[in-house]
């Protein structure tokens, strides 16, 4: 039941975006965007009234002494966003802060439905203890447990707290008095208003499409209007190919004082998804290769095995954070038999999502990457000097 209920939901959400982005013109999908429209300008007005209500204190914000650095997106997805909280984490770790990465767990294992009705239809706070997904020791929860992105962070940083709740001022409470944290990073916390305090607001810009296709959800992929660009502290334009000067120009008008950082997705090496063995990336060079993804922009990761010499023979694409079955894999396996590839790679967001299976006719290996900074290197020091001396 749970399986056809994920294959239903993928299938509605592969519709909608073919229509949000105007890749199906029947008549379907004509009304479709007509009706989603109306639900953009709704939600247009409703976001601009809850903006409202927290700047003329109607709706209070709260604030817990620490450091606060919310890293996020006006978009919905296919950012690179975890990469940049990643380089945020370690450099502020490094820098001899105590950091705790707050992160909602988006589509993590739900608690009990009861539990959450009761504690709504009672008024009462959730006394339940967020998530610890690692204590900056040992990483604690698995994938389906934490979510796909704390999993990942968890797995990536050393002394670093890693916790999930939708209530990330109980989860910020909790990292300050059972792990001494001094900074928080909120994972996606550029609409998370609740916890201000001293907050740097770091907001990510993907070139390719800067503010998706313009409309609001759920016509769109825009969480806010562009217009709330002005709340950034920081701007990191994502994914840069250096031709940039339009959407630098654009971010101007809309953000005048924000420090602007360019930067791209480097890879590392690849990893075995199973045994951890590494290989250079010299390994693709003249290879036959297949890709398998479940990530909101799989253009940009199929691009990078190109561009690092492999010959690319087949790509199998899943929705946004799709769990994958042993069956899915196996399928994959054989498929990329057929078109002749010698080895299958995937993202290392995918790989955390990976069952166990009995049958490996072909290696399998996930493509290491972390955020290189081609401009504005310099702004960056200085934003991570201001948040550890301010």
């Amino acid at each position: 039941m749970r399986e056809k209920f994920r294959v239903w939901a993928e299938s509605l959400e592969t519709f909608f975006l073919e229509v949000i982005f105007g890749d199906r013109h029947d008549y379907k999908a004509r009304l479709t965007r007509a009706t989603l429209f109306g639900g953009s300008k709704i939600f247009q007005v409703a976001i601009k009234i809850r903006r409202w209500l927290y700047d003329v204190r109607i709706l209070r914000d709260k604030t817990l002494g620490v450091q606060v650095i919310a890293i996020g997106n006006l978009t919905v997805g296919g950012t690179g966003k975890t990469p940049v909280v990643e380089k945020f984490a370690r450099e502020l770790r490094d820098a001899g802060r105590n950091v705790a990465i707050l992160s909602r767990g988006y589509r993590s294992k739900p608690r009990p439905v009861h539990q959450m009705l009761l504690n709504k239809l009672l008024f009462r706070e959730d006394q339940t203890p967020p998530r610890v997904v690692s204590d900056g020791k040992s990483l604690l929860l698995d994938s389906d447990m934490a979510g796909d992105e704390p999993y990942m962070l968890a797995s990536n940083l050393k002394d670093v707290v890693v916790l999930v709740d939708k209530d990330r001022v109980k989860s910020g409470r909790y990292a300050i008095e059972k792990f001494g944290c001094d900074t928080l990073l909120l994972d996606d916390g550029f609409q998370y208003w609740n916890l201000r305090g001293r907050r740097h607001d770091v907001v990510l810009i993907d070139r390719q499409q800067p503010f998706g296709n313009e409309y609001m959800l759920p016509r769109g992929t825009l969480r806010e209007p562009p217009s709330h660009l002005a709340r950034a502290h920081t701007i990191f334009i994502t994914k840069s190919d250096g031709n940039t000067a339009e959407l630098r120009h654009r971010i101007a008008r809309l953000n005048s004082t924000a420090a602007v950082i360019e930067c791209v997705h480097s890879p590392l090496y690849l990893e075995d998804v199973f045994t951890g063995e590494r290989k250079n990336l010299d390994f693709l060079r003249g290879h036959k290769v297949a890709s398998l993804s479940g990530i909101a922009q799989p253009e940009s990761f199929e691009q990078s095995l190109v561009k690092l010499g492999a010959e690319l023979v087949y790509a199998k694409r899943f929705a946004d954070h799709h769990r994958f079955t042993q069956q899915e894999i196996l399928n994959t396996i054989n498929r990329s038999k057929k078109r002749q590839a010698d080895t299958i790679i995937t993202t290392q967001k995918d790989a955390v999502r990976f069952p166990k299976i009995d049958r490996r006719d072909l290696p399998f290996y996930f493509m290491r990457v972390e955020i290189r900074i081609v401009s504005g290197a310099n702004d960056f020091q200085d934003c991570v000097r201001k948040i550890c001396f301010r």
